[in-house]
């Protein structure tokens, strides 16, 4: 019975590597190899959930706890992040360039904290504004939309120039607000054609905003969206976009 399960534990790994399927749709794909209620089948890792909600469980990289900006550099020359650290949170100096991770990412699940200025200054998007840029080509929009109006694709949790968010979930300016991003990274085939979009599910204060939805193409500004061959993993970027916004508590789980 543990050869069996050994076996075909390795037929799994085996589709996904060949097909690159996630763990999951491997699963699906084969889940006829298994009975119903397998005892031989195999089990899941046993993560350590975080004690407060929010907190990085046992399986998370994180990116930044408040302390420093060691996991970070500077985008626009590669030298180290010039962002202000203090109180626990990282803060935008505007003027310095959008930040990144040294570290590049793919699929993921990704946790980040962040507020817009308590000292209210300027309307629509130049008011609190910054983005997160997942594989440092798809912005999922920052900004302060607390009775704040600007065009809904470009709102805060949206998929910038794609996607308003299904929910106006924003506080009020200076207090912190949380993001929980599922990502998936689009597939692209050796003619460097799209062979699946990227996916993306958010949750904004807790609240489904971006329900699993298709990314059209890299963020642009004006213009649609077009997907542009590029990397399995890339640097996450939190964008400088002059704004005194506020980040704090960023973690990752990579997913297959």
């Amino acid at each position: 019975m543990k050869i069996k399960s050994i076996v075909f534990g390795v037929c799994i790994m085996l589709i996904s590597a060949q097909s690159g399927c996630t763990a999951n749709e491997s699963a699906e794909k084969s889940h006829d190899i298994w009975a119903v209620h397998d005892m031989n089948r195999p089990q899941p890792p046993i993560v350590t959930p975080a004690e407060q909600p929010g907190q990085p469980p046992s399986n998370a990289v994180v990116l930044f706890d408040g302390k420093n900006l060691s996991q970070w550099l500077c985008q626009k020359d590669g030298g180290p992040a010039k962002w202000k650290v203090e109180n626990g949170y990282m803060e935008v100096v505007g003027g310095t360039g959008n930040i990144c991770t040294k570290q590049p990412f793919g699929n993921c699940q990704l946790h980040i904290e962040w507020a817009a200025p308590e000292q209210v200054k300027g309307s629509s998007q130049g008011r609190g504004n910054s983005g997160i840029f997942l594989m440092n080509n798809y912005e999922v929009q920052v900004l302060d939309s607390y009775e704040n109006v600007t065009y809904p694709d470009g709102q805060a949790a949206a998929l910038y120039g794609q996607y308003p968010p299904l929910f106006n979930a924003c506080r009020k300016p200076g207090q912190w607000q949380s993001y929980d991003i599922i990502f998936h990274r689009p597939q692209f085939g050796k003619d460097g054609k799209v062979i699946s979009p990227g996916r993306i599910t958010i949750l904004h204060n807790g609240v489904v905003v971006q329900d699993n939805v298709d990314i059209q193409g890299t963020t642009a500004h004006k213009k649609r969206a077009e997907y542009h061959q590029h990397p399995d993993k890339l640097p996450i970027a939190l964008q400088d976009h002059g704004n005194p916004v506020r980040y704090r508590n960023i973690w990752l789980i990579e997913l297959p």
